[in-house]
């Protein structure tokens, strides 16, 4: 290579393609979609860039249409694991001295991959394996995961960049060396983006990695990892191993080369994985670096001077896209009562034009939950909710589970604004509120923000704006990603780097600079010029 010093192409958001009637791109997803559904495909485990068949498997489905098989997969376990860290540490060497920018081509060119002759593809796999309409397959399995590596190359250039100063005589150099061991990377069902970025994102800083993928999103994180084999990824690099989460996790946490872990999921689960990684620490080579986002039990709160079809049109899509199952989605909120007949007469009327059923059918606005043990649990709430007193459902409360998992989207109203539907987690479309008498807009924010364990996202409406101001310090820790007069969703990488704290994780903010930093070590090299020949000092020349 030449002794440029390169930089990375300069990084933009991926336009959001919309699928118009008529049009191409809409034309070819069509076929991607029917073409899936007339196969059922063998997805293997991936160990040192060999296919690994275990003997045991599970099952792919269509959450909306669950007797529809799309794929088996290989259940991995200890013995897998193993193989798979064998491989990570065989190519780790190699990938640690491969140039960063060499490292940055790979994902650059993925990118580029997964914006053209991919993307119908992942989208397709993301609509039928995870029940997500193409709107919500779009921004997610294309374009954020598409942000995602252009501006991670971007950042961990900028990184590179800062180095110490010297003074004359001396010249000090960063050197960011990449983790001793490998990354644990466990991603959730919910967004395909994630499953991109959680193993790529240590990769790219010169890591190697075992993936465990979630069991409900295998066939999208499959084609994943096979678009990276497409850009180039050396074997071993990412090792890609379907499974239980105790099955591929424990034996990995056993392993003294555990260097990371990179994680979405619940916040019990997590808890657990910083447990065991604690009761071993004395066991590892290296401390292991643990990034997690987890929960959360997102607000919306609306001051007496909000615009109510503003509000309601947040609220609508804030907590009932993608069938509520986002971290971010709005789960509780607080309506003055000068405002709530409108915003429920408002609510009604909107939910009422929802349309729901398979995303192959592109005029749906939602689709079904993602699995048997989601649906029970969040009707589970709904039916709490309807049997206990100071709970109304103002609309929707129905289940069907004949041919898919589906639940309507559910608006309860509580008297009581510690309920367990305004704490606890649902991930479900179901929207709790409070009413408040509009004289006590502070002490109900103050009771917002204590609520819940959680501190990942949140939304204040209001046209006032001290109001605007003053709910803005209240709820100053009580979200990582605040957003004013707008839905608690949809952060955007390069715009909102997203992450909360408390018990929503360790807010290290996928999507910029601060995550990246978590997969380096620096080591600062100093060199001298013209070093002493005496041991003596100047202030030594008399008593």
């Amino acid at each position: 290579m030449d002794n440029g010093i390169h930089s990375p192409p300069p990084p933009a958001n991926e336009p959001v393609w919309r699928y118009a009637p008529g049009s191409a791109e809409r034309q070819g997803l069509k076929a991607s979609l029917q073409a899936m559904l007339r196969e059922e495909i063998e997805i293997p485990a991936i160990i040192g860039g060999r296919e690994v068949r275990t003997g045991a498997s599970g099952t792919v489905v269509c959450p909306h249409a669950h007797g529809h098989r799309l794929a088996t997969y290989e259940r991995c376990a200890a013995a897998e694991v193993g193989q798979a860290i064998a491989a990570a540490r065989a190519a780790w060497p190699a990938w640690a001295a491969m140039p960063w920018t060499q490292r940055a081509a790979i994902f650059l060119r993925a990118a580029d991959l997964l914006a053209g002759p991919r993307r119908a593809t992942l989208n397709a796999a993301t609509m039928l394996g995870q029940s997500k309409t193409v709107h919500e397959a779009e921004i997610d399995a294309a374009c954020e995961l598409i942000d995602f590596w252009r501006f991670n190359a971007h950042y961990l250039a900028r990184i590179y960049a800062e180095q110490p100063g010297s003074a004359r005589g001396v010249w000090n150099v960063a050197d960011y060396r990449p983790l001793e061991g490998f990354v644990l990377a466990v991603t959730p069902f919910n967004f395909t983006s994630i499953g991109g970025n959680l193993p790529t994102a240590p990769v790219l800083a010169g890591n190697t990695v075992l993936w465990k993928p979630a069991s409900t999103s295998v066939l999208s994180n499959y084609h994943i990892m096979r678009l990276l084999e497409e850009a180039g990824l050396p074997p071993g690099v990412v090792n890609f191993l379907p499974g239980s989460g105790p099955d591929v996790g424990e034996p990995a946490l056993q392993s003294p080369e555990l260097a990371g872990i990179h994680f979405t999921g619940s916040t019990d689960t997590f808890q657990h994985l910083w447990r065991v990684m604690s009761d071993r620490i004395a066991s590892y080579h290296t401390y292991p670096r643990i990034v997690g986002e987890t929960g959360g039990k997102n607000f919306v709160f609306a001051h007496p001077s909000a615009s109510v079809p503003e509000l309601v049109t947040a609220l609508v899509r804030g907590a009932f896209e993608y069938q509520g199952q986002k971290c971010s989605a709005a789960s509780r909120a607080y309506l003055p009562v000068s405002l709530w007949p409108a915003v429920r007469t408002a609510l009604e009327e909107m939910l009422g034009q929802v349309a729901m059923g398979a995303p192959t059918d592109f005029r749906n606005f939602m689709a079904a939950v993602i699995d048997e043990a989601s649906f029970q649990r969040i009707v589970g709430y709904i039916d709490r909710a309807r049997a206990s007193n100071g709970h109304e459902i103002v609309s929707g409360g129905g289940s069907d589970r004949a041919e898919g998992w589906f639940v309507e989207p559910t608006v309860v109203r509580t008297d009581d604004p510690s309920s367990p539907l305004m704490t606890e987690e649902i991930f479900g479309p179901v929207l709790t509120l409070f009413v408040y008498d509009d004289d006590r807009v502070a002490e109900t924010a103050e009771l917002a923000d204590r609520t819940s364990p959680y501190g990942l996202t949140g939304a204040i409406f209001a046209n006032d704006r001290r109001a605007l101001v003053e709910l803005a310090r209240v709820f100053r820790f009580t979200a990582g990603n605040l957003y004013l007069n707008d839905k608690p969703t949809g952060a955007v990488v390069g715009q909102q780097p997203f992450g909360g704290a408390r018990a929503s994780g360790t807010n290290d903010k996928a999507g910029s600079p601060l995550n990246l930093l978590r997969w380096v070590s620096q080591r600062v090299i100093k060199e001298n010029f013209v070093p002493p020949t005496d041991f003596r000092y100047p202030f030594m020349g008399e008593e």
